[in-house]
């Protein structure tokens, strides 16, 4: 049970935020009180029903939509959630910290760079597995400088010209992509 209940918290919280980057409800705001709950809301909260009167408001609303919007997943979604929130609970506190940061820092970006992120994120998990990898081992051999050379020629293109690049680079060759790569990772001369 208590499984169930992180995973609930954990759905809560994704809820939340996202709430909260948008304005919406959650923000701040009255409290809820347990009798106005669902009895499927206070069934998935039951866990914590003595200590819910003692739970700041936002937690609480939170809380109530986590609960909502797990009686809304099916099975297969239950479980990929305790299966998340199981490996975030694995992780040590200042990798969990680091993910923290870069989630402000995500939603931070304007609405149009948060969804290019997510295609690209997308693109990249539907690779073949062994496509996946062989990018991961690419990106961790280059330099730190490297990397920061790439992400700063990416920064200065027009997403015009990002997205002509990608299908371009879909056409090549490995061998024509390797190349490709070498030369942008070469230093740029100064005209």
């Amino acid at each position: 049970m208590k499984r169930h209940l992180w995973s609930v918290v954990a759905v809560a919280l994704l809820a939340s935020a996202a709430a909260q980057a948008q304005g919406g409800p959650g923000a701040s705001g009255p409290g809820v009180v347990w009798s106005d709950l669902s009895a499927a809301q206070q069934q998935v909260l039951e866990p914590i029903r003595e200590r819910w009167s003692a739970l700041p408001p936002g937690r609480q609303q939170t809380l109530a939509r986590g609960a909502e919007r797990w009686q809304q997943m099916t099975p297969e979604q239950r479980e990929l959630a305790q299966q998340r929130m199981q490996r975030w609970r694995e992780l040590p506190p200042e990798q969990r910290q680091q993910l923290r940061n870069r989630y402000e820092r995500f939603r931070s970006l304007p609405p149009e760079d948060q969804q290019q992120l997510r295609e690209s994120f997308r693109r990249f998990r539907d690779l073949p597995p062994e496509q996946r990898e062989q990018l991961r081992r690419r990106w961790h051999e280059m330099t730190p400088e490297q990397r920061q050379q790439m992400n700063e020629r990416w920064q200065q293109m027009t997403p015009e010209q990002r997205r002509q690049l990608r299908e371009r680079m879909r056409d090549m060759t490995p061998e024509q992509r390797r190349q490709m790569r070498e030369g942008m990772q070469r230093p740029q001369r100064g005209g």
